[in-house]
């Protein structure tokens, strides 16, 4: 008897892909398996054997077959996240076949080159100086943390201390001025630094979050030869909003201070000839974190960081040791982040431009705002429906009736029902829907049909409240 050959994990993977993507148009937005559903259909030991590669992969496929939040759908708003470029997604899978160091160019030449060439162009569509150093990290995160590391560096050697060898011992304390409304992972990264989130001071912002210049005069002025990091906003969490970067960075300059760019999202409106001038003059900072995978659509993970003082830059993250290869005429990139061990990250962001172009990425940034002030016309005006923000780029808050708990109900029912998913925050004491339109897939259709579902749930809601 002729034994049939075995089927290829690859392509049992390449199938389950397939059916996954063709399917997000019309699945449920929401999980219809729990965790105790899926748990039940894992093995409830490991095997003592070895199994079939190809069933392995089908298995994983079923377990994970509805027990997801489906993020790459284009009903999607919940969080900043964007979906996944078919092109972006194709890389990553080479990336994976590669398996190669992505940290060090001796590992991977082309992969060296090709980074610098994604990096460079980033620096150009974003606005950001030629001669500015990056590195790709795993998440803006992480983006933070290497940003501020390097604030901290330069910030301490100013005044004669090597932080790098000394650690923080004798060393003057840091200040950090930042928005109360600022994304918690800058509070992190603080805590990750040793500098504390005590070093926070919150600044008032204005009702549509922005920080005034003349707060962080004020706040500078209070302590002059502390040494300082100015926080700025591309792109407010909740309202979209961007801050006046040309009169932030003179005020913080004059002072001394270290200005960062929270560009999670924001910073790409750089890349959009009509939305471009959201960013003006954020060039004229010191540093810049955003992330590839909230609106370029590559895949996690995509984290950028680029620094106006590469000498500061490497000389905070860069370590080597006798044993690790490297050329000196090449670009390392694990110089320039926390990780030694790191895939090669920057490839899909290399392909989804190289696709894209120009003109590509300023049609996707551009028609998620579009995306954005259509939800936000349809939605404003209805009954009970307030919408609290100037849509200015991608982020649309919605609020029901003036009440918190119709607001968390409408949510709720709008989850529950699966047409689409969005999430909720407290903006301004209040409890609002936050929408935030991030994927190329999401077309004006989606966003009819997304506001008709979540009108819908508002006035499930309201009756269900007028009847109680």
């Amino acid at each position: 008897m002729t034994v049939p050959p075995a089927r290829d994990p690859l392509d049992a993977a390449l199938d389950a892909a397939r059916r996954h993507l063709a399917a997000l148009p019309e699945r449920p937005v929401r999980p219809v398996k729990s965790a105790h559903e899926a748990g039940a259909q894992l093995p409830p030991e490991l095997p003592r054997g070895v199994s079939d590669p190809a069933a392995v992969i089908d298995s994983l496929a079923d377990v994970v077959e509805g027990g997801l939040l489906l993020t790459g759908s284009p009903r999607f708003f919940g969080w900043v996240v964007g979906g996944t470029l078919p092109v972006a997604l194709a890389a990553d899978w080479l990336v994976s076949a590669w398996d190669s160091v992505g940290g060090v160019s001796a590992a991977g030449p082309a992969l060296a080159r090709l980074e610098d060439q994604a990096g460079r162009w980033l620096l150009d569509l974003l606005g950001l100086p030629a001669l500015s150093s990056f590195g790709f990290t795993t998440g803006c995160q992480t983006a933070h943390l290497t940003a501020l590391a390097t604030a901290r560096h330069e910030l301490l050697c100013r005044r004669g201390v090597d932080v790098e060898r000394a650690g923080l011992r004798g060393a003057p304390a840091i200040r950090v001025l930042a928005a109360e409304d600022r994304h918690v992972t800058v509070d992190i990264a603080l805590r990750y630094l040793g500098i504390g989130s005590d070093a926070l001071t919150p600044l008032p912002s204005d009702v549509q979050g922005r920080v005034a210049p003349e707060a962080f005069a004020q706040a500078l002025s209070r302590d002059p030869d502390a040494p300082t990091i100015v926080l700025a906003q591309a792109g407010n969490i909740h309202s979209g909003a961007f801050e006046d970067f040309p009169r932030i960075c003179t005020v913080a300059h004059h002072a001394g201070a270290w200005v960062h760019v929270d560009g999670a999202f924001g910073l790409w409106a750089s890349a959009s000839e009509s939305l471009r001038h959201l960013t003006a003059g954020v060039g004229q900072a010191d540093s810049w974190a955003t992330d590839a995978h909230k609106v370029l659509n590559t895949p996690y993970d995509c984290g950028f960081v680029a620094c106006a003082l590469p000498e500061a830059h490497r000389a905070a993250m860069s370590g080597t040791g006798s044993y690790v290869a490297f050329d000196v005429a090449e670009r390392d990139a694990n110089a320039w982040v926390p990780e030694y061990s790191r895939r090669a990250r920057a490839i899909p962001v290399w392909a989804a431009l190289r696709a894209l172009g120009r003109s590509g990425v300023d049609d996707l940034v551009t028609g998620l705002h579009e995306r954005a002030r259509q939800f936000a016309e349809l939605l404003a005006g209805q009954p009970g429906v307030e919408v609290l923000n100037d849509v200015v780029f991608n982020q649309v808050l919605v609020r029901f009736d003036g009440s918190d708990d119709l607001t968390r109900s409408v949510i709720e029912k709008a989850q529950n029902d699966g047409v689409l998913w969005l999430g909720g925050s407290v903006w301004r004491d209040q409890v609002v829907a936050r929408i935030s339109v991030c994927n190329h897939a999401t077309t004006a259709a989606d966003v009819e049909r997304s506001a008709d579902a979540l009108l819908a749930a508002a006035r499930q809601a309201m009756d269900v409240q007028t009847a109680t």
